[in-house]
Parts: C-alpha cells; structure tokens; sequence
C-alpha cells in the first residue's frame, strides 16, 4: 500500500496531542523524526542545547511508538550530514507519500523551505495550526490591526479575557490586571539565603547516548555537558512544573529580576525549556499557577507575575514574530555594526556581570531573563554590537532557544534593532542598575559609580555615551527624556571626557 501521509514532527514539536496527529492512521501514514547534525553546526548550538533537542526528540520518538505507530527516525550516525530540510528531502524521496502534514515550524525560513522540498518531491503539504498556543498567528495579527503601537500589556489583558486565565468573571482576579510595585525586589545585601534546590533529572540511557554523539560529531561546540540535568521528557517535565508551583513560585514575582553570583536558578522555573520543546503546554502551566494562588500556596502578585510571562510575553513574543519577519531578523535602527567580543564564548572578561552572566550560560545552557536582556543583551546595546552577531550567539546558546522567541527578545526588545516596533524604549542602563539588582558590582574592578577612569565601569561609561550620541532621538520620547535631561546636567567637559573614554572602550572590546 502506498503511503498516504508522512507526518514530520519537528524537535520543537513534541507535543502529544499535537494537530499534526488529527486523523492519523497508522495503517497508511507514517511519523517522521530527524536528526540533523547541520542544525548544531548552521547555528553554532552549545552542546547542551543540541542534547536536550535530541534527548527530547528520541524519548518521544518512543513514546509514539508506544502507542504503536510507525516512525522512521534519522539519527545522527545514520549519516553524521546533512541539513534538516536535505533529509527531510531524502525521505519524502524514499517514502514517496502522498501528503507532507507539519504543524507550522517556529522558524520562517524553515517552512518556506519545507514547502519548496515536498513541492520539489511532487507531493501536497498540509501545515496545521500549532494549537500549543493560546492564541493562532491569525488571531494576533486581527488583534494586532486595532494597534498603532503594539504593547505587551494589551495584548496581556486580552488573552486573559480571552481565556478566562486569572479572571473573575469579566475582571481581573484580585482587581487589579498587575502588581509590578510588589515584583522585582533585589536580594538587599546579605543575599537570597538558602533557595530551596530544583529537581534534577540525571541523564538517562538515551540522554547518555545523545551525549556521546553530540561529543563525538561536535566536539568543538561551545558549552558544556556535566551538569546536565534538564527534563527530556514529558513526565519529567509535568515534575519539574510541580517543583516549582511547591518550593519557589511563592518568591519568584519578589526576586524575578534579582541577580547573585554563583546562584543561576534562585527562584526561576526551569521549565522554559521543556515549554518550547512543546513537552508543556502555557494553558497547563498558567492554570498550575493559578491554582496554586486559589489552594493559598503562593501570593496572587507572584503568580500574577509568572502567569504574565507564560501566556502574556510568551505569546506576545510569537506574534510579533510572525508579523515582523522577515524584517526583524535585519532590523539595526541605531546602525550598530561592531563585533562579538571572543569573552561572548568564554566568560574571560574582567567586568563581573558579565562573566557571571555567560560563564553559567557555559555551564549550564541557561541564565534567567534579566542576565539577558540588562547584563549580556544590555552590553550589546551599549557596546554598538552588530544587532545579527548578537542574535547569533543567543541562538546558539540557550537550551530554550527557538527562533520565534529568541528573535524579537534580542533584536527587537534588547537591541532595539526594529526601532521601538513593540517595546516603548531602548532598555539602556548603567551599572548602576546591576548594583542594585545583584552583588556583582562587590566584587569587579570596575566601579558602577564612576564614568570615566582606569576604575570606570564600561557599562556606566557607555550608557552615558548611548545617551549623548542619541541625544535628540531619546529626548524626544517621554520615556527617555528624563535620562537626556540628567546627560544635559553634565559640564561640558565631562561629556567630552565620556566621549573620550567611550571610543578608547569600544576599540578593545576584547580587552574588557
């Protein structure tokens, strides 16, 4: 019998009940997975990004097998080249189905060219709604048409509306749609004390084998792989969600933002892998949440504040993305065009922040939201990095990196590379800013006080400049004119200083 359907399930796409499963028929359809040792190498992925894609996809690749269906499965030893789409190629060419059924891919480019290879192949192709999200790319962009300016917090309230998630009724839980005045506290002086540890989940025989080829095949890679301990598979995930709604959710709005060397986690969920893997779904772990705060086991502010990223930035971020593209991944309003300083794949650098930040993202494949948009994402904004280099290097090397999200949280949030599109602000500060948000600044070289000087924080000293080479640009917006109202309390000479300084920091990146 000639095959009927083949149903390609991409890494990021392992979701059990997934659209691409409607109707299947495993008398004549077929489940395709692949390998493909030219994804970790067309993105420079840290290895530990490329073992839990691979873990993820082996584990479910048994799971369906469970259930008794078909599925041929490509691994890396099977042939160690080779893109996605050339073996995606290869198959439909051995298969010969009938039909391509894929639920839309997370990358732009990547479904485009999955079109042109069933087309070359001489069959249909079936792109199904990615029903993993709240909201369809159809249904943001008719929501996006009523905005002239796209904001996160509208778009907040209307999948909340929407849903019925954190509502009463027709309002919003507790009265009120945000509690950010009660969000967001630094850890004080004397530090987050002991935070309760997260669950682990140790390599298992399938997890150790990924490893092994993933150490065989890119042994130059960035990253490392001892410490991994990441779920890779359903179960391990729908733990890792209950570790922590029990032992962190009740202080993660408080501290969300709040940074101490050594301490990667602190009261973060460890799960933003396992939810773009598709292993979770933000409707089950938003009504986690929520639950958690009705049962009196965490405050209404901290859930508030979790359930806002789950199914509020998160799929935010999803439709900007669909809706921007192909023009975010160019976009560079401030024409920045500097390289990567080589410390971005080492942590070797002497200012604290930094090699804290990027040394965890080295071990681990990971560093919370704040360490990348006002410690890594912050330098590259200051430092003029080329907006691409930098979107580059967080692709590469986060395990919970998907283009659809890592794209507009860079490019466009970060690096204000699309020019404000949906974010009301470039997000500049100085090192005063990590000061009071971590303990980094205690034990640096560099003085977050000082702009200019052998002790002067670049960080401080290139905030300042960012606001005196954009100085009409940022005055002209309520919410940066206080910020070039306090550069234009500067004597004339100490901008030229900060001028000075500044050109003297942007020639040595390297030696920072």
């Amino acid at each position: 019998m000639s095959l009927r359907k083949l149903v390609l399930v991409l890494g990021d796409q392992l979701d059990g009940g997934s659209s691409a499963f409607d109707g299947f028929d495993p008398a004549q359809d077929r489940i395709l997975m692949v390998e493909a040792l030219g994804e970790s190498q067309r993105v420079w992925s840290h290895k530990a990004r490329t073992v839990i894609f691979l873990s993820a996809m082996r584990h479910f690749a048994d799971a369906l097998r469970g259930r008794g269906w078909p599925v041929t499965y490509h691994t890396l030893d099977d042939t160690p080249q080779g893109g996605l789409v050339e073996l995606v190629a290869h198959h439909l060419a051995a298969l010969r189905p009938r039909a391509l059924v894929c639920v839309e891919p997370g990358e732009q480019w990547l479904e485009a060219a999955l079109q042109s290879a069933a087309a070359e192949a001489g069959c249909a192709v079936e792109l199904r709604l990615d029903t993993h999200f709240m909201l369809s790319r159809a249904d943001f962009m008719r929501w996006a048409r009523g905005y002239k300016q796209l904001r996160m917090e509208f778009f907040y309230r209307h999948v909340r509306k929407q849903t019925g998630i954190l509502m009463d009724g027709d309002e919003p839980a507790g009265g009120a749609w945000n509690y950010d005045a009660e969000n967001r506290a630094s850890f004080g002086k004397h530090g987050p004390g002991l935070v309760p540890a997260h669950a682990g989940f140790p390599p298992d025989a399938v997890t150790r084998e990924v490893m092994a080829a993933v150490q065989r095949y890119l042994p130059d890679n960035p990253g490392s792989l001892e410490d991994f301990d990441w779920p890779v598979t359903r179960e391990q995930a729908l733990a890792a969600l209950q570790d922590f709604i029990d032992n962190r959710l009740e202080l993660f709005g408080r501290y969300q933002d709040a940074m101490w060397a050594g301490q990667p986690f602190l009261y973060h969920a460890r799960i933003s892998a396992a939810l773009n893997l598709k292993l979770l779904g933000p409707r089950e772990v938003a009504e986690a949440a929520v639950a958690a705060w009705r049962e009196g086991k965490a405050g209404l502010a901290s859930v508030e504040g979790f359930v806002r990223q789950i199914i509020g930035w998160r799929e935010f971020i999803r439709g900007v993305y669909w809706l921007e593209m192909p023009g975010m991944a160019a976009a560079n309003h401030f024409g920045h065009a500097r390289d990567l300083p080589g410390w971005f794949w080492t942590g070797d650098t002497h200012m604290a922040c930094q090699r804290d930040a990027i040394g965890q993202t080295l071990r681990f494949g990971y560093a919370h939201h704040i360490q990348r948009l006002m410690v890594t994402g912050l330098f590259g904004l200051l430092a003029e990095i080329d907006p691409r280099q930098v979107a580059h290097w967080y692709l590469a090397v986060y395990v919970d990196a998907v283009e659809w999200v890592e794209l507009p949280n860079v490019a466009g949030m970060a690096l204000f590379a699309n020019g404000g599109r949906f974010t009301s602000k470039p997000y500049a500060a100085s090192g005063a800013y990590i000061q009071r948000m971590s303990n980094h600044c205690s034990a640096c070289r560099y003085d977050p006080a000082k702009k200019t000087g052998d002790s002067a924080c670049p960080l401080t000293t290139l905030y300042w400049h960012f606001l005196d080479r954009h100085e009409a640009e940022l005055g002209g917006s309520p919410r940066t004119a206080l910020m070039v109202k306090n550069l234009q309390r500067l004597p004339a000479e100490e901008r030229e200083a900060v001028r000075v300084q500044a050109q003297m920091l942007l020639e040595r990146l390297e030696d920072l």
